[in-house]
Parts: structure tokens; sequence; C-alpha cells
């Protein structure tokens, strides 16, 4: 959570720094401030609330520098407030800091501080870094940040300024955090969109490295200020990718960007000829996964429940036993992990706390490590031994849906090759799951053409207060994503449930005008058990929405409305069916006039456990 960005050069560091945040705002809004270095002092302005109120303010009161810092916030130690917001400095403003994560021995600084006369303004955990940076000044600020930083426990991506001197200071640990690099000018960031009108070239940060930003250039060093190199990572994607490109959310134009996502995913990895699936940066051979005695797949949230659907697919093809967990409790639970354990890490952004906590746990338990990101020179992705980057594209909303459809492009492409691997799975079947998989671009153009219809769908949720998402099998694992789509951009109280079990305890839920959203991807004799568990639906008087293979239409009058998925081979209709979903939340958040790129207590890439 959290957005940084930093600037020195010869340019206005105020306007650049404004720029950057407004790329990052899906990371935290709830409050946002800016350091900037005039002359002999820093001026610090920051405010609650959106970052379009500090750009009111700078518009009317702007500060004049080429050296600053910024930060917008989600908030995690302190309620939403001035006080709160980043900047925070030391108690005589010489020295500025804003951050990403969260100091986990504060308490202990903060007494240690407050004994030696320091005064503190916030509730927040970051502000003893200023002071502890400030009680260390000697005259070099990089001596000085290293020393406090040394004191530090937690996560953090730490960025610093001096009255005194014409630099930028920071490092990460467990945060994320690039350094750009311009003509005679340099920039500090959570994320690359900020930085990507000004230059193309960037680093990207190691854990427990520092970078000292100056006007001759960057350099980087360890806590003991030896030198450290870095390779110069070159941006290829575009900055309007990062734009909303005429779509009145960022949210709806990456739904629409989904079929140019599946392809960017499936781009040179598929083919019937030779080996099948072929992936870069994948080491685990043949000889490797037959020594697999279990495969966990650990993710949070939208990358959970592909992973779900990746334990159902891995399960089918390969015949392989697969465990999932959300990553914020699988360590803690002790689990059985070995040298014959595989560990695949599901993260949008490869810097998920939880899940990149999880990884490291499996790598120390001796466990074979998988990755499926989004971001290049992630986290996640440096600390795997087999890499699957999904090629999604910047995603900005803070509900996924372009990253959750290439994580399950992902999905079916290890599922062909384990199963290819585990002789499961025939060359044969694999041809037809290879075609039917190059099909899945052009049924999810099919179903968006439907978004005039589902637009009219999703009024039946505009005043109801509880929704149920119901489906089996594979169904199911979509249903739960179905419904966190729901909670997070509409604020609609919504539950998933497997179909059969509604009767077993839910049902008592029910009653007249509920919603209930049923997927059915398939056909045969789980399709007739749908049926039954929606007529006793039916039969409590709520109305029901079927998301249905087309065929199932003759559905004895159990749904109200019926959205038509294409015929598809099996297992093929699970993404258009979560295009579907997607715009059935989307359309129900703008009705009910919710901020859909921005939903209320949620940021984009969670960074703190």
């Amino acid at each position: 959570m959290c957005g940084i960005v930093g600037y020195i050069g010869r340019k206005s560091a105020q306007n650049i720094i404004l720029s950057g945040l407004n790329k990052l705002e899906y990371r935290g809004y709830d409050s946002a401030g800016i350091a900037v270095k005039c002359g002999e002092e820093i001026i610090e302005r920051k405010f609650k609330g959106r970052l379009s109120v500090l750009e009111g303010f700078l518009c009317d009161n702007p500060v004049h520098g080429n050296i600053g810092i910024g930060h917008t916030r989600w908030a995690t130690h302190g309620a939403p407030s001035d006080e709160n917001a980043h900047p925070h400095s030391s108690t005589d403003y010489s020295i500025s800091v804003v951050h990403n994560g969260i100091i986990e021995n504060y308490v202990q600084i903060k007494e240690e501080l407050t004994s030696l006369g320091y005064v503190f303004r916030s509730q927040t955990d970051t502000e003893v870094a200023a002071h502890l940076i400030h009680h260390y000044y000697e005259g070099d600020l990089l001596d000085a940040f290293i020393k406090a930083v040394g004191k530090l426990k937690g996560a953090y991506a730490l960025v610093a300024i001096s009255e005194k001197e014409e630099k930028i200071v920071c490092v990460r640990k467990d945060s994320p955090l690039i350094i750009g690099l311009g003509e005679n000018e340099s920039f500090v960031a959570s994320d690359i969109p900020a930085v990507l009108e000004y230059t193309r070239d960037v680093y990207l940060m190691d854990d427990n490295v520092f970078a000292e930003l100056t006007h001759d250039g960057v350099s980087l060093c360890d806590e003991n200020k030896h030198p450290v190199q870095n390779e110069v990572y070159h941006v290829t994607w575009d900055a309007q990718d990062a734009t909303k490109g005429g779509y009145e959310h960022f949210m709806l134009k990456e739904i629409f960007e989904q079929p140019t996502s599946v392809r960017n995913t499936l781009r040179g990895r598929l083919d019937k000829i030779g080996d099948k699936v072929t992936l870069d940066d994948f080491r685990l051979t043949k000889e490797d996964f037959n020594k697999i005695s279990k495969v966990y797949i650990v993710a949070c949230g939208t990358a959970y429940y592909a992973g779900c659907i990746g334990k159902y697919l891995i399960e089918k093809y390969a015949r392989k036993t697969v465990e999932t967990d959300v990553a914020s409790e699988f360590r803690y639970k002790d689990p059985i992990i070995d040298e014959n354990t595989l560990f695949i890490a599901i993260s949008q952004s490869g810097e998920t706390a939880d899940t990149l906590a999880g990884l490291r746990y499996a790598k120390k338990m001796g466990a074979k490590v998988l990755s499926i990101t989004n971001v290049v020179g992630s986290s996640v992705a440096r600390e795997s031994e087999n890499v699957l980057y999904t090629w999604a594209g910047p995603e900005i909303a803070v509900a996924s849906t372009k990253a959750f459809s290439t994580q399950i492009i992902a999905m079916y492409l290890l599922a062909i090759k384990f199963g290819l691997y585990s002789g499961n799975l025939s060359e044969e079947k694999a041809d037809e799951l290879i075609d039917s998989i190059y099909m899945l671009d052009k049924n999810i153009e099919t179903v968006l053409g439907k978004i005039g219809e589902i637009e009219g769908i999703a009024h039946m949720f505009e005043s109801i207060k509880d929704a149920f998402f119901i489906g089996r099998g594979v169904d199911h694992y979509l249903s739960m994503e179905g419904s966190l789509k729901m909670k997070e951009i509409s604020y609609i109280h919504a539950e998933a449930y497997q179909a059969g079990e509604l009767k077993h305890g839910p049902i008592a839920l029910l009653e007249e005008g509920s919603v209930v959203v049923c997927t059915l991807t398939y056909g045969g004799e789980l399709c007739d058990k749908v049926m039954s568990n929606l007529k006793e639906v039916k039969a409590r008087g709520a109305k029901v929405v079927l998301i249905a293979e087309e065929g199932n239409e003759d559905n004895d009058g159990v749904s109200d409305v019926i959205i038509s998925l294409p015929k598809a081979h099996e297992d093929m209709n699970i993404l258009p069916a979560a295009v579907v979903l997607q715009l059935l939340a989307y359309y129900s958040a703008v009705n009910r006039g919710c901020d859909v790129d921005k939903p209320r207590n949620l940021a984009k890439s969670v960074t703190v456990e």
C-alpha cells in the first residue's frame, strides 16, 4: 500500500511529484502530501482526503524547488488525518521522510526518542524514522539514514531528504521501490507508471540496498557503504497503457483489455508441435515434477481464487494432489513441506507481503518454488527459481480483472504441461485443449458484446443489501470471485456457496426478493443437479441470474434472467463467465454511485501483513 514519488533535477519537483502520485493513487488515497526543499528549508504540505485536495491547495500556494518527495496513503497506523498524512518530519523540520510498509518496533523506538526530547505529532509508525535519522545526523544524510534503518524492524520502502543537503536517499525491504534514471535528473517511486512520462530506464531495487540520488546521478551501496551494481531495466510498454483511454473507469478499460491480455499471455507458449507448452524462466523438469508429492498454491484475494481454479485444473489433468491456502494463514499452520513439495505463489504485483512471506518460508523448508506474477523484476519473481509472467500489462483499478484472467491462463498452461509430465494427459487431449484455449479471446469478446444486456441486468442489484453467488465444481470458485468483486466495489454484502450446500443452512437467509447469481459453465449430470438447487432457491421467492453455456437455457423456469456463454470445450467457459461476473459487479457499483476504481478501505498492492 501507499505510493511514493521523489525527484531531484532541474525541473519543478512539485509538478513531477504530483504527476507521479496521480499515477499511484490506486495504492492508497485517504491522504496525500509533499515535501520540497526550498533553498535552505523544507516546505511540507499534506492533507486528509484524495490527492485532489493537495493539488487544489498547491495550485494556489505552490512550493518551489527541484528536490522533493511525495506520498499518497493507505492508513495502517493512525486514522486518515492531516497529522497522520506523509511526509513526516523531525521536530525541527530539517529531515522529511515518506514510507510504505510497517515499522514493527516503532513503539520501542518512540519511547527511546521521547526520552531524548523528541516530540511526536502523529499516531503513525513512520514518524520515528524522521526523528531517528535526525538523531544520527552529523553532516551526512546517507550515514544517518543507514544507521537509522539499522534500528528498524518490519517492511518498508523509505525515502528521506534533508534541508542541509542536495540529495535524496532511499532503501527498500519487502516493499516495492524503483529508481528512474533520467538525463540530469533522477526519480524514486513505488511503481514504474509514476516515472514513465520522464524515463524508461529504471533500477528495480533489491532489499537492503541503499540509493543516493544527487544532481550528478545515482549511486547504490550496502549498509557498509560498499558499492552495489544493478542492471538497468528498460521499460517497453507504453505510458498510454496506464491511462483510461476514453473509458469512464480504469476497471472497465481493463475488463475490455482481457482478450488482448489473454493473447499476450499465450503468445509463443502453446504449440501442438514439440513440447506443447514452452515457458521462459521455467526450470522444473519432468523428472522434478514426478518426484513432487504435493503441490501448494498460495495467494491472496482474487489471486487465491485463481489458485483454486488452478487446483481443479492441475488435479484433473495431472492427477497430482494440490492444496490451496490463503497466504496470510499459510505459514502459521506449520504446513508439511519438504524437498518434494512444489510451492506455487500467485501475485499480480509480485510484492504482496503475505504471499512473499509464504514463498520465503517454503524455500526455507526446501520446496521448489514457482511464481505467477505480472511484474518483471518484482520480489516474488526475483526470489523464485521458476517464474511464469502473465504479461497482462499495467492494472490500475483496485479490483483485479485482467490480472485474474491471465492468472487463469497461466493455470491452463501449467495443467497441460504437468499433465504431459505425469502421463495422465495424452498428446491428442493436449492438442484439443490447446485448440480450445486459442478460442478464449474470441469467446471473451462475444461476452463483451453483451455489455448492454448485462448493464440492464445489473439494475437488479441497485437497491439490495445482500446477494448470493452459487455454483458447483469449478463454478464454485467462480462464485467466490464474483462475490468478492460485488463486495469490494459495490459494497453489497455478497456470499458464495456451493449450490448443493444451500440446503444445509445458508438457504435460511433467502427471502422474497433476494438475488442469487448462479454460474453454470458445463452440461451433464451436475447441470441437472444445479437446476434442482435453483428450484429450491425459487421456492423461497429469490430472483435468479443464471450465467450458463448455450444449450442450458431450457431451465424449466428456474431463472429470472439468463446470460448465455458461448459453446466451448469443457473447462473453457471459466474466463467468459468471469468476465460476466466482473461486468455485473462493475455496473452494480456504477448504478449505486460508488467509486469503482478506488473502493473504500482498499488499496491495489497489499505490501503489509
